[in-house]
């Protein structure tokens, strides 16, 4: 009988062993854990995609508790999860609006060509590095992907030559800012009403002899817009969306048509149904 009590017995001895242990344990090495830190990262919608500059939502969450972040840095959750954050904080957080990408380029393929052909990586950090780029245009989009590489929602397509975004399921997420050597990818607010699709610093006589779609800085569209919204920077159009209340003017006069109304979605196919 004893046979089989005594093992019983020890294993019943160790397992409250180890129990005492592993309590007393827990209790000298806890770690007490932040409840606003938990809340907002909650709160947070758990992308982790890094757009607010941090390694991931609990970090940013890490940060905005100990006042080292603001609470609306947060470009997937936007105006709703900067809300929510700032109620964590008690603050009140007045958002600017959702943000989306934009390709300042439309030099296609059929307004613009090539200076030599590329053989190597498909990479527009790589062809870059080779006289910038193959392209006849200095500051144009190569057209390598690099930018819908690293979207985490495909939002980002390569269209005739040009990299075109589809800002229906954009998070602003920054990464293909990041990756664009040409830094044609910018952030803009989705409220924006119209863009220039062109970042060329060349002159205008150039600029027609390279793409037909390019910016030429005529001045047309600074001369015509009622607000003043509009100025002619390092040989191409900027606007001030400050000041632009999108009466769509500009687009109207601009020549070359490289003025688009936004969200442009124009060349974009429609996502089939499933």
């Amino acid at each position: 009988m004893l046979d089989y009590i005594l093992p019983v017995l020890f294993f019943l001895i160790v397992g409250a062993v180890i129990g005492i242990l592993l309590t007393a344990a827990s209790k000298v090495f806890h770690v007490e854990t932040d409840e606003t830190v938990t809340k907002i990262s909650e709160a947070l919608p758990g992308a982790n995609c890094g757009g607010c500059g941090y390694s991931g939502c609990e970090g940013y969450a890490a940060a905005v508790a100990k006042g080292e972040a603001p609470p609306d840095m947060c470009k997937p959750g936007g105006a709703e999860t900067a809300a929510a954050v700032g109620k964590i904080l008690g603050v009140e957080i007045k958002s600017g609006g959702r943000e989306v990408a934009f390709v300042r380029c439309n030099g296609n393929c059929e307004a613009t060509g090539d200076k030599f052909t590329y053989i190597g990586t498909r990479s527009c950090a790589a062809v870059e590095r080779f006289y910038n780029g193959t392209g006849k245009c200095r500051a144009g989009c190569h057209g390598m992907g690099d930018c819908a590489t690293v979207c985490p929602n495909g939002c980002i397509s390569i269209i005739n030559g040009v990299a075109v975004v589809d800002p229906t399921d954009c998070i602003a997420c920054g990464k293909c800012v990041k990756a664009c050597p040409n830094k044609l990818v910018i952030l803009v607010k989705e409220s924006q009403r119209y863009m220039v699709r062109c970042y060329s610093p060349d002159t205008g006589k150039k600029t027609r002899e390279i793409c037909k779609n390019g910016c030429v800085s005529c001045g047309l569209c600074v001369k015509k817009c009622p607000e003043s919204a509009i100025t002619i920077d390092d040989n191409h159009a900027e606007i001030d969306m400050s000041k632009c209340k999108g009466c769509g003017i500009c687009a109207e006069v601009c020549p070359i048509k490289c003025i688009v109304r936004l969200p442009y979605t124009e060349c974009i196919e429609p996502k089939k149904e499933k």
